[in-house]
């Protein structure tokens, strides 16, 4: 695995090829990126971003989409797909927040995954971009990427996003995944892109003997 050193410098090379790097979701406030970043599952961000406007203007908060109706909620957001899941799951975190947190968002990793339909990687996503509180998303790009690179090893969510946390500083977390999944859609797909890649000469499978 890279010392912290050759991390910082992969990560520097990164930043440079995707200066921009942040999540594509949008929202205004924690709320929406929560609903957002949970809608997300299994579908493009672009296409979450279609629907979640009507979808916030008819529930702008918890206490008003803990009480929609489910069947009218799985008609709104059908369009991202496992849409009965999706629904129980906002319903769940929504019922979740008024009861527990005066329906507003905890800036806490603790409270956010006890929450129904809100795992590590959603959590960390809210954290890190609306709350202000340091956290690594690892996402299949995340996961991808750095295996290939060698910045972590192993398919396990918490066990890489442990390994990431290590190489780098807190205030770089969310920055550094942001990177780490806009490489991963745009250049180390799964058929990678190595000739457009930044850091190739520092990335184990590219360096790796071929056939």
């Amino acid at each position: 695995m890279k010392t912290q050193a050759e991390a910082r410098r992969v990560f520097r090379a990164l930043a440079r090829q995707h200066p921009n790097a942040d999540t594509e979701l949008r929202y205004r406030n924690p709320f929406e990126l929560l609903v957002a970043t949970i809608l997300s599952a299994q579908t493009t961000d672009a296409r979450v971003n279609e629907i979640t406007p009507a979808l916030f203007d008819r529930y702008p908060d918890a206490a008003a989409l803990g009480s929609a109706d489910e069947d009218d909620l799985q008609a709104a957001i059908k369009p991202t797909g496992f849409f009965r899941q999706k629904a129980r799951a906002l319903l769940g975190m929504s019922r979740g927040l008024v009861a527990q947190h005066a329906g507003q968002v905890p800036p806490s990793l603790d409270a956010l995954v006890e929450l129904p339909g809100v795992g590590r990687k959603t959590a960390n996503v809210v954290l890190g971009h609306a709350l202000g509180v340091p956290g690594l998303p690892v996402d299949r790009h995340v996961l991808r990427v750095s295996n290939r690179i060698g910045l972590a090893f192993g398919d396990d969510p918490n066990l890489v996003e442990q390994q990431l946390c290590g190489l780098l500083p807190k205030k770089e977390w969310t920055r550094a995944s942001d990177t780490l999944i806009l490489h991963g859609r745009r250049v180390c797909k799964p058929r990678p892109l190595c000739d457009r890649c930044s850091v190739r000469r520092d990335c184990d499978y590219y360096q790796r003997p071929r056939p």
